[in-house]
């Protein structure tokens, strides 16, 4: 099969070869091309999936007049600038979460998609499992009526990133609430319609990651080097009057080993666990708790993989971003927000 649209990725260690399922099951597009910092793991990783046309210059994929869409997979201090050369290149950009560190950022990201015309869209994996489809849909109904408050973490037990790329500032910006927050927190406004953020009262610490002993399940001894922040929580304010409590960890001392995610939503007709896929509702007349779960299908894609089939699709039908950047600056203002708020002590207001 021939497929139309060609895919150049840049940064091809890591959570690159998740997304390398989804281009090799696309109807629509394939990986021509990869570019990363590092000559020897640039040739290894073109030698084990058959790709030639590899550089260490980035600016070679964008300038390539073959290549349609740029896949970014690079930690997160490197998105933007990035995403923009490619978008000014004319290219396609799909890029890892987040989009970019700040708020500031991602609206120059958009500037620049918009000026291209071309389609930019966020990885946010969790959005394209199968389950989260069905648990979006039967929200979409109005099943919970008005979704006034949220509960959201995704807490780790001793399972931290070790590597430069996410526990470093200089790469990574920031630690636990940038990585995984940016997840739950961009699935619990997903499932609750986007309402827009007006402000939010943070804390990040660092209180294990440095102690004698402290390890990781996923790599071993926490380097001492480490400079970004284990824990976050947050209270989130919505102009629609909604409420959000959000905390995320990567080495909490919690009762699950290794990731704990979980999202409760509160609404006035019911209320909905994630990832259970629960709608809980009380029949005030009769009484009667009623509880239900939604049936599943099995997934037919791991959701990195989905993500990029689904975007090679919007590309090739002239479709739309899958996960419009608009919704990831609301991601970005929040989190953003939760650093600030931590520097002041004090809420910070988003608007």
């Amino acid at each position: 099969m021939v497929k139309q649209l060609k895919v150049g990725l840049i940064g091809v260690g890591g959570i690159a070869r998740s997304h390398m399922a989804g281009w090799a099951e696309s109807e629509h597009a394939e990986v021509v091309a990869g570019s990363d910092i590092s000559e020897p793991f640039l040739q290894k990783w073109g030698k084990e999936f058959g790709i030639s046309l590899l550089t260490t210059t980035p600016d070679d994929l964008w300038n390539d007049p073959n290549i349609d869409i740029i896949d970014i997979c690079t930690p997160n201090n490197y998105h933007a600038p990035l995403a923009i050369a490619a978008l000014k290149a004319g290219k396609h950009v799909i890029c890892e979460k987040p989009l970019a560190p700040t708020p500031n950022d991602i609206q120059q990201m958009i500037a620049a998609r918009d000026t291209s015309g071309k389609l930019l869209m966020t990885a946010q994996h969790f959005r394209f499992s199968g389950a989260a489809k069905a648990m979006k849909a039967e929200l979409n109904t109005g099943v919970l009526g008005n979704i006034y408050h949220a509960r959201s973490w995704m807490l780790r037990r001793a399972a931290a990133p070790t590597r430069p790329g996410f526990i470093l500032k200089e790469h990574a910006v920031g630690g636990a609430c940038i990585d995984i927050g940016v997840h739950i927190l961009d699935l619990t406004l997903w499932f609750m319609g986007n309402p827009k953020p007006i402000s939010v009262t943070g804390v990040t610490r660092t209180e294990l990651a440095h102690q004698a002993g402290a390890f990781s399940i996923w790599g071993g001894a926490i380097p001492q080097e480490m400079d970004v922040e284990e824990f976050a929580s947050a209270f989130v304010r919505f102009e629609n009057g909604a409420t959000l409590i959000l905390e995320v960890s990567w080495l909490l001392h919690h009762d699950t080993p290794g990731e704990d995610m979980q999202m409760w939503l509160y609404g006035t007709q019911g209320g909905s666990h994630w990832p259970k896929c629960e709608i809980l509702q009380t029949n005030y007349a009769t009484r009667q708790f009623y509880n239900r779960t939604l049936q599943l299908r099995k997934d037919i894609h791991e959701p990195h993989a989905q993500e990029c089939i689904e975007f090679a699709e919007a590309v090739a039908t002239g479709g739309v971003s899958p996960v419009p950047a608009e919704q990831s600056l609301q991601v970005l203002t929040i989190l953003q927000g939760v650093y600030h708020s931590q520097q002041t002590g004090r809420e910070v207001l988003l608007t």
